[in-house]
């Protein structure tokens, strides 16, 4: 009994990794609102995995647009898409935001995991952490791109464990793989970082050849290759097989709808949201320039290549302190240990590091994540809002068409719609299957000719009342701001038949 104490203890009491975990999980649930009201897929996603659950099917073809009905569709997010609406049919929006909140709050325990095991200090890895919770925080939103945060963090943790020869766990890779391929379509970056992390690998080996050094065992280099083959044909695993790569590689090279996306657009500092980003860069850059022990050539092109990803695109930001996070944290080490400083703070601080290192050593801390995740769901079941303004998880009127769509319920209009595109998958989420949007959110499919006829008439352009014949448009639904709605009403002689504060119906005459 005496020696079952201690081991008892060491699960009750929170380890520091545990900690981070509560932090940001509830962290997430107060900015619950927030998550999914920056982005208008949420609808469509809730939409589609009821669809999957009601009919033990998933789709192939359009059947949510009355722009490309019966269109071949890849479903690039259908598992995702399941889960979410499961947790929805459980909790409501509620058990959306659970979900989200848990995908994040996991995935950095992972990263702190990955770091912790790797790094003989703990203030550096606590630090890193932090900064890269604060570098994705700006896209934390209630989409599937989630899954490939924690994705992500799994797959480059196993890489590092092939690496160092210790675990040979290849079969991981297709696993995650698998898995990864019909969570989200941005399972591609996974082979973008096992193709860095492998070059790297063999670089290193060449630099050992060359100097005499003990070069890698070749078991690792077998390992590695054979998991990311396997986790290559794990990937065809999937509803549209080998269609799937055809989609996530056609839309990234499609610039016209890359270049209309904005979470594509590149970071811009002047905005605080990517203020730690922009810290994140600054110290990697000091860090690798002030060190001189040999770091690994793999987590350097990671970090490299996704950080010239994230100045590219906004939306890679994350990926980038997920990748990057290990090798900031041995950096900062290196010189949080050398250090020739001797002024008391520094001295203090590696005696308090030392500290915690071992308080954190012989704590696990597993019971205090699963007693959070239990209150979460207790709480929602309740009625407790998490969130900091306590106007529980929905929509907000201010961003969606809420009070217009209340309005149709009443109203029912025949004919097709035309509709602002942000609001397609929330219209979808309130009218479908009765009513069929134009466009939604999901523009890899709608693909490149029907996105530049709906900018056609938002921008009032090129014959764009074509656009409404062509379509057979009979009403639309649009924020009541837009130029189009005075050009419907004086040029088309549509009537205004609702409004709001936030959004108009017009319909046509005829």
């Amino acid at each position: 009994m005496r020696n079952l104490t201690p081991k008892i203890i060491s699960y009750l009491f929170p380890s520091f990794g545990s900690i981070l975990w509560a932090v940001v999980f509830f962290g997430c649930l107060s900015l619950g609102p927030r998550m999914m009201n920056l982005d208008g897929d949420l609808g469509r996603h809730l939409v589609v995995g009821g669809y999957i659950l009601d009919n033990g099917a998933i789709p192939l073809h359009d059947i949510f647009s009355h722009t490309m009905p019966g269109k071949p569709i890849t479903p690039h997010e259908w598992l995702a898409e399941v889960i979410f609406a499961l947790a929805y049919r459980l909790l409501g929006l509620d058990g959306v935001i659970l979900v989200s909140s848990l995908l994040i709050s996991t995935t950095f325990w992972i990263v702190f995991n990955l770091m912790r095991a790797r790094n003989r200090t703990l203030i550096p890895v606590v630090f890193v952490t932090l900064l890269a919770i604060a570098c994705s925080s700006l896209h934390w939103l209630t989409r599937p791109h989630l899954f490939t945060f924690l994705l992500l963090a799994l797959w480059i943790h196993e890489l590092i464990e092939l690496s160092t020869g210790k675990r040979q766990r290849w079969w991981l890779l297709p696993v995650l793989m698998l898995i990864w391929v019909n969570l989200h379509g941005a399972f591609i970056a996974g082979f973008v970082t096992w193709f860095l992390f492998g070059t790297g690998l063999v670089w290193d080996e060449f630099k050992a050849k060359s100097s005499g050094e003990r070069k890698p065992s070749d078991h690792v280099s077998r390992s590695f290759l054979l998991g990311g083959v396997l986790a290559f044909l794990a990937s065809l695993i999937n509803p549209a097989g080998i269609g799937i790569w055809k989609t996530s590689l056609g839309y990234i090279g499609n610039q016209y709808l890359v270049n209309h996306t904005q979470e594509y657009f590149s970071p811009n500092f002047h905005e605080p949201g990517t203020w730690p980003f922009f810290i994140f860069i600054g110290l990697l850059i000091f860090v690798l320039g002030q060190i001189n022990k040999k770091m690994g050539s793999g987590l350097i092109l990671i970090a490299v290549v996704w950080l010239v990803m994230g100045l590219y695109s906004a939306r890679n930001i994350p990926l980038f302190a997920i990748a990057a996070g290990p090798l900031l944290a041995q950096g900062l080490e290196e010189l949080f240990i050398n250090s020739s400083i001797q002024q008391k703070f520094i001295i203090y601080m590696r005696e308090l590091d030392a500290r915690l290192r071992i308080v954190d050593i012989n704590l696990k801390g597993f019971f205090w994540p699963i007693c959070c995740l239990l209150i979460a769901i207790l709480g929602f079941r309740i009625g407790i809002r998490f969130d900091l303004n306590q106007t529980g998880n929905s929509f907000d009127p201010r961003f969606f068409p809420v009070e217009a769509a209340n309005w149709l319920e009443d109203h029912q209009q025949t004919g097709q719609m035309f509709n602002y595109f942000p609001w397609g998958g929330y219209l979808l989420y309130r009218r479908w299957p009765n009513q069929r949007v134009f466009i939604d959110g999901q523009t890899d499919f709608y693909g490149e000719a029907l996105t530049r006829e709906y900018d056609q008439v938002i921008n009032l352009t090129n014959s764009w009342e074509d656009v409404i014949d062509k379509y057979r448009i009979s009403w639309a639904i649009l924020p009541l701001e837009e130029p189009v709605v005075s050009a419907f009403t004086s040029e088309l002689n549509w009537k205004i038949i609702y409004k709001d504060e936030t959004a108009v119906i017009l319909r046509s005459g005829n």
